[in-house]
C-alpha cells in the first residue's frame, strides 16, 4: 500500500496503491525483526521521501518528529504524534518490505535484495539503476510517485506471466498427435479382411442345394393314418 504526503505540508496525497507482488501479515511482529536504531529509522523515511538528515540523533529531535508526523498522518496512523512508536516502525517495516519485492520483480537484481526493514545501501543503489532506466533523476529515493510508477509496473509484469505460459502448451500437443494416429490405421487394416466374404458365399451353395432330397417330407405324411382313429366314438 502506498499512501504519503508531500514534503512541505500535511495534504494528503490522493493515490493509494495496494501492491500485488507482495501479500503482508497482519501480525507486526512477523515483519519487524528488532526495533530501528534512530539512524536506521531515519535513513528509512530519508529513503522514502521524507525530509530528514541521517545520524544518530534522537528522534525526538524537531526534525525527527515532524517527519514522522508526515509519515503519519500520511499513512493514517493514529495518533499522529511524531512518536517513531511500534505500530509506526511495524508500519514503515511493511513498505520497505513491499519496496524491495517490486525492485526484485521489476530490476532483479543478482542476487535479489532481501525482504528487510532496512533502506540499506544496496537498495539505494537498485532505486538508482530504477530511476537511470526510466530516465528520472538519479537521487537514490524512492519518493511516493516513484514507488507508485514502480507498484504498478510490477503489476503489469506479474499480469503478463499467467497467461503465456498455459496458452501454448495446451494448443499445440493435443491437436497434432490425435489426428495423425488414429485416421491412418483403422482405415487400411478392416477393409482388405471383411472382402473375402465372396468365400463363404460359395460354399455354402452347393452344400445347401441337397435340400431337395431331403423332400421325402412326404414319408412323415402318415398322419393320415392317426385319423382312422375315428374319434367321433367317444362323442357319446
Amino acid at each position: 500500500m502506498w499512501c504519503g504526503i508531500g514534503k512541505s505540508s500535511f495534504s494528503i496525497a490522493t493515490a493509494c496503491l495496494v501492491s500485488a507482488a507482495v501479500v503482508i501479515s497482519d501480525t507486526a511482529d512477523a515483519v519487524r525483526q528488532r526495533n530501528y536504531t534512530p539512524q536506521q529509522f531515519r535513513a528509512v523515511l530519508r529513503g522514502l521521501g521524507y525530509d530528514i538528515k541521517v545520524s544518530n540523533e534522537p528522534l525526538t529531535n524537531a526534525d525527527a518528529k515532524k517527519a514522522i508526523t508526515e509519515f503519519q498522518t500520511g499513512y493514517r496512523l493514529k495518533p499522529a504524534d511524531g512518536l517513531a512508536g511500534p505500530k509506526t516502525q511495524d508500519f514503515a517495516a511493511q513498505i520497505m518490505q513491499i519496496l524491495q519485492a517490486n525492485l526484485n520483480v521489476a530490476m532483479k537484481p543478482n542476487p535479489p535484495l532481501p525482504r528487510s526493514q532496512y533502506y540499506s545501501t544496496r537498495t539505494e543503489a537498485v532505486v538508482r539503476a530504477y530511476q537511470k532506466k526510466n530516465q528520472l533523476t538519479e537521487t537514490g529515493i524512492a519518493d511516493l510517485a516513484l514507488r507508485q510508477k514502480l507498484d504498478q509496473e510490477t503489476s503489469n509484469i506479474l499480469d503478463k506471466k499467467p497467461t503465456t505460459s498455459p496458452t501454448t502448451k495446451p494448443t499445440t500437443k493435443p491437436t497434432t498427435k490425435p489426428t495423425t494416429r488414429p485416421t491412418g490405421k483403422p482405415v487400411t487394416r478392416p477393409t482388405p479382411k471383411p472382402t473375402p466374404t465372396p468365400t463363404p458365399t460359395e460354399t455354402a451353395t452347393p452344400e445347401t442345394t441337397p435340400t431337395p432330397e431331403t423332400t421325402p417330407t412326404p414319408e412323415t405324411t402318415p398322419t393320415p393314418e392317426t385319423t382312422p382313429t375315428p374319434t367321433p366314438t367317444p362323442t357319446r
